[in-house]
This record gives structure tokens, C-alpha cells and sequence, in this order.
């Protein structure tokens, strides 16, 4: 039988069939709206596709992009979300590798879909909404389908080279929602209020979470992000309870002092992830809203959104870092050594996942796949199949895992092996760093960061704390690091500022 996270919608539809599901500020869908919607989605593909064929969504920040997502795949298809605001020659890459022969565009978004170096069909949202529904068409379609098929492909915003394309299955999809759900304690009156990009990962949460719960979503408007205290009157007008948002996302308010005017009155939950949280700015949400739970979680794409979770434990102090905790439910996550050994507790090791959770690999690249994900080294008696992350982490003695940077950030300068990641960590101990980013380049060590803090003295401290050849030796500060669509730093600009 093919079970699917449309499941969810399907058992929750009996319950909350008139309750709100998504709202965007100018429109809002139920529940059974939501169902009928996706339902003419599907109709219409069952008709102009075949099953487990890949179909481009393009639309924008509304709560049509979910039903184009679900439609897609209750047709048995799998959906690849593109932002129509990345660049063209971005989007051009991304369909370069997915190769599709359809997509689905709305209005707003329909003549840039016309300019780019695609050749199959392109389909309107909003007319494929109007389509009359078939659901004997659509069971018939997907009766032989499992749940190991592809639901959708994320094209990672790499900061160079060519975009790799994460296929991740119903099953892996549905194995993090349950887990997540638990962990966020959700129920049918909780809000969620959305900032991730649609087309990203973190986007999934908000998504599928209410499918399960009964809970809603809100998009947020984009263009409040930077305007922390305009954001929070919308999440208090929207009573949000949940936020599942990047580290980025709440560093800005803290940063701009945004709750010496307003706070949110109803949050509950805030769970972040994306990079390394600086405590500095966690301590002024736990001030600002005390009783409100605070939760770190760690995971690559190819994990489906995230692995491992952490619920700090009373107030931070600025130069705590936070652990990344222990697995969610239904993941195993070990470290190994470079030769694929076991590590013991409280050595460093890089960071391996195994369980449902994980990524069928990436579109149309097998040998990258299979240099990603392979067979457990530590198992010989039958298969099972680990992703290795390249992220290097080190269990504690209270069984909590560490994140300590990049295995392919690891470099040799002077003779020693340094891990850069290491440098960034010891910088955002140091009072006055807001954010930083450590480059090797010219056989030399250099610090990008943001913060109030001097250049000369970051290069005091760092006298103290780190070995001389570990030594940055150039400083640069900067505004604000720059970031790439999906909320990662831009490592592109970051070299071009060396």
C-alpha cells in the first residue's frame, strides 16, 4: 500500500476539515480546500505525466506553492521547488541537472519561467487549480507506488560548482515529521509562523508539520525580515506559537534591539538550525521571553531537514556553545575516523547517519552519490546504508554531540593540520563577534566577521586562546556576512573580500 505524508492530510481532514491549514496575509486555505486543491493538481499531471516523473515548481510565497507540491505528488510525480528570484543563470544550472520536461509556474512567475533554457512544458498554476477532479485517475496512477518513491528534489545552494540535487523519499519525509513533531510537542492549536524560502528544506516543517497536527501555518512576509519589530507584531497578530527558523533569522532581531519595542506574546517553541547558534543572541530571546522553550537541531538536506536536537537547559552565558544533542527518533548518528573506524567518546570524529531518514542521493549523479552514501563500515553482516557528512563532531561525556566544523575544512598550514572551523569557533567565544567565517587562501589563514569588536582585538584574543600557526593573519570586518538564498554564507563574496 502506497502511505505518503498525504496521509497526514487525508486523517486530519476528518477532524479539522474548516480549520485553516496556510494563510499568507492575503489569503488563507482550509484544510479541505487544501485536499480538493491538490486533488485538481493531480488530476490534471495524471493526465500529461507518468509516475515518479520530476516536475519543476516555480511560485512564489503564497499558499498555493504547498498545493503544487502536494498535487504533484499525489499524482505519484516528485516536485523540484526553484525560487524565481535566484539568479538565471542559478535556475538555468538547477534544470541543467533535474532535465525535466514540465513545470509548474503561477501568473507571477510565468514570463521568467518563458526566459529560461527550458524546453518542456509549462503549466499555470492557477489554471491547473481549475481542473476538473478525477480521483478514480489519480488512486488508478498511484496504486502500485510505494513509499520509497521520491516525493521531491532540493537543489542545494552550493557555493560553487555545479547545484546537487537531494531526492528524498515519502518514507524519509515522513520518518522526520513524526519525530519532529514529538520533539515540538504540536498540537491542533498551535501556529507556526514560516520564514524559510519554500523551495528550502527547512520549508518541509511548515509545510507537512500541520498535515499531521492539525496545527496552521503562516508565511510570513519576506520583506518584514528586516524589519524585526513590524515581523513581530504580525506573529502576534497571527498569535503564532512555533518557530522553526535559521540562526540567521533570529539573530537579526536580537541584533537590532527589536524587543526593547515589541516581543511575541505567544510563542511557546522556538527550534533554530542553519549554523552555529551564537549564545550572545539566544541569551537576549531567553531574556525577552522567558518560559518560551529554545531548541538546537543539526542535519544536513541529506538527512531530510535535520538528525539530531538539543533543548538548551536554562539561560546561556555569551561564550557557552551549544551541543547538537542527541538523534531524533528513528536516526542512528556515530562517529568515524578517516579510515573507517569507530571513534571512542571525547575524540573527534566525522559525523555518520544511518536509518529511513536519509536521501535516496543526488539527481543524476551517481558517483557522487555513492562517495556520500555507503555501506556502514562498522556492519559486515548485511546492508546498511550510511550518509557521511564530512562535519567533524565529538560526543561528551553526558552523551551530547558537539559540532566542530568542517572535515573538508580541514587544512595543513605550516607543517600542522588545522580545522578552520576551529578558528570560527574560538572567534564567536570572543565578546563583540556577531558571525564569522575562517578562509584558507594563498597558504594564508584569514577571518571574515561581523560584530562590534576591533580587528586588533580579535588578534589579542586570538594570541591567547590559539597556537601560532593557527593564527589568522588577516582580519577583515564586515557588516553583515553574506548569505546565499537559503540562509548559508556566500563563500564566493566571503573569497573576494581576501
Amino acid at each position: 500500500m502506497f502511505t505518503s505524508p498525504l496521509d497526514y492530510l487525508r486523517q486530519t481532514l476528518g477532524v479539522h476539515r474548516d480549520k485553516t491549514v496556510y494563510s499568507d496575509g492575503e489569503r488563507s486555505l482550509t484544510f479541505a480546500q487544501v485536499a480538493d486543491l491538490a486533488l485538481a493538481a493531480a488530476s490534471f499531471l495524471v493526465g500529461h505525466t507518468k509516475p515518479r516523473t520530476g516536475v519543476v515548481v516555480m511560485s512564489g510565497r503564497h499558499v498555493l506553492t504547498p498545493v503544487a507540491f502536494l498535487g504533484t505528488a499525489m499524482a505519484g510525480c516528485f516536485y523540484i521547488p526553484m525560487d524565481a528570484s535566484l539568479p538565471v543563470s542559478r535556475l538555468n544550472s538547477i534544470l541543467s541537472v533535474a532535465r525535466p520536461e514540465h513545470m509548474i509556474a503561477d501568473r507571477a512567475n510565468l514570463e521568467a519561467a518563458r526566459a529560461l533554457d527550458f524546453h518542456g512544458q509549462i503549466y499555470v498554476l492557477e489554471e491547473l487549480l481549475e481542473t476538473p477532479r478525477r480521483p478514480d485517475a489519480v488512486r488508478r496512477a498511484t496504486e502500485h507506488l510505494n513509499e520509497d518513491i521520491p516525493l521531491y528534489t532540493i537543489f542545494t545552494s552550493g557555493s560553487s560548482g555545479t547545484p546537487k540535487g537531494v531526492v528524498t523519499s515519502h518514507r524519509a519525509l515522513m520518518n522526520y515529521i513524526d519525530a519532529v513533531a514529538k520533539v515540538l510537542r504540536l498540537t491542533e492549536e498551535d501556529v507556526l509562523g514560516n520564514q524559510s524560502p519554500l523551495d528550502y528544506i527547512a520549508a518541509v516543517r511548515d509545510i507537512y508539520l500541520p498535515l499531521k497536527t492539525g496545527a496552521s501555518t503562516v508565511i510570513l512576509p519576506k520583506n518584514q525580515f528586516a524589519m524585526p519589530v513590524d515581523l513581530f507584531r504580525t506573529l502576534n497578530e497571527e498569535k503564532v506559537t512555533v518557530l522553526c527558523w535559521s540562526v540567521s533569522g533570529l539573530e537579526l532581531p536580537a541584533r537590532l534591539r527589536a524587543f526593547d519595542y515589541a516581543r511575541p506574546e505567544h510563542l511557546k517553541t522556538v527550534l533554530f538550525s542553519g549554523s552555529v547558534m551564537p549564545c550572545k543572541y539566544l541569551r537576549v530571546w531567553q531574556d525577552a521571553l522567558p518560559g518560551v522553550r529554545f531548541i538546537n537541531q543539526y542535519g544536513p538536506t541529506e538527512t531530510t531537514a535535520s538528525c539530531t536536537y538539543y533543548e538548551v537547559e536554562g539561560p546561556v552565558e555569551e561564550t557557552d556553545v551549544l551541543p547538537i544533542g542527541v538523534p531524533y527518533d528513528n536516526y542512528s548518528v556515530f562517529l568515524l575516523s578517516p579510515e573507517g573506524k569507530a571513534v571512542p567518546d571525547g575524540e573527534l570524529g566525522e559525523i555518520c547517519v544511518s536509518g529511513p531518514g536519509l536521501a535516496l542521493g543526488y539527481y543524476g549523479d551517481p558517483e557522487r552519490t555513492a562517495l556520500s552514501f555507503m555501506q556502514n563500515p562498522l556492519n559486515d553482516r548485511y546492508l546498511e546504508r550510511i550518509y557521511r557528512t564530512g562535519d567533524i563532531g565529538r560526543v561528551r561525556e553526558d552523551g551530547l554531540l558537539e559540532f566542530h566544523g568542517r572535515n573538508d575544512r580541514q587544512i595543513k598550514h605550516q607543517g600542522h593540520r588545522v580545522e578552520l572551523g576551529e578558528i570560527e569557533v574560538t572567534a564567536m567565544s570572543l565578546p563583540g563577534v556577531a558571525e564569522c567565517c575562517a578562509i584558507y587562501k594563498n597558504e594564508k589563514i584569514s577571518l571574515v566577521y561581523a560584530g562590534e569588536a576591533k580587528e586588533k582585538e580579535i588578534q589579542l584574543a586570538f594570541r591567547e586562546r590559539l597556537p601560532l600557526f593557527m593564527m589568522p593573519r588577516k582580519v577583515v570586518r564586515v557588516d553583515a556576512l553574506p548569505r546565499l538564498p537559503n540562509g548559508k554564507t556566500d563563500m564566493q563574496t566571503i573569497n573576494s573580500l581576501l
